[in-house]
């Protein structure tokens, strides 16, 4: 071996690397599934409030009488929008703080070494920014008040 090293050290100290890096995968792989509620929610979010608007603007108009299913209907879409960012946002914060707590505890039995930073997800912060903006989309259509009026 290189430097006259052990082959079992070189082994175990690759191993650690490899564990190490693994939890780097996973922490990824969380904000891409974290992503995907993103793209879903926002997608239900506006299509509601476009449905929503669009059987406004019809009524306004004097085109239709009544709209009161497709107001709810958009209703509905934007509140399953808010309420599946809202349980993507939890499950994240499940998902990764339980994953931080497991990489410690490999970090302090020696398994890995954990140099790497561990960063915060800015995915997160863009899902919290999100469901702002649907819960306001919400309350604005509910109440029929509001800048989104």
């Amino acid at each position: 071996m290189k430097n006259g090293g052990n082959p079992d050290d070189i082994s175990v100290e690759l191993s650690s690397r490899r564990t190490g890096m693994s939890f780097q995968r996973t922490r990824m792989s969380a904000d891409r599934t974290l992503m995907s509620v993103i793209r879903t929610s926002l997608s239900l979010i506006s299509f509601g409030f476009t449905i929503y608007q669009f059987f406004k603007g019809m009524r306004e108009q004097n085109i239709i009488t009544r709209s009161g299913a497709p107001r709810n209907f958009g209703l509905a879409l934007v509140l399953l929008g808010v309420l599946m960012v809202l349980f993507g946002i939890i499950f994240h914060i499940q998902f990764m703080v339980g994953l931080r707590s497991e990489r410690e505890l490999l970090r302090r039995q020696g398994f890995i070494h954990a140099e790497s930073k561990f960063p915060y997800s800015y995915t997160l912060a863009v899902a919290l920014f999100l469901l702002v903006l649907g819960v306001a989309t919400l309350i604005s259509l509910w109440l029929r008040a509001g800048p989104l009026q």
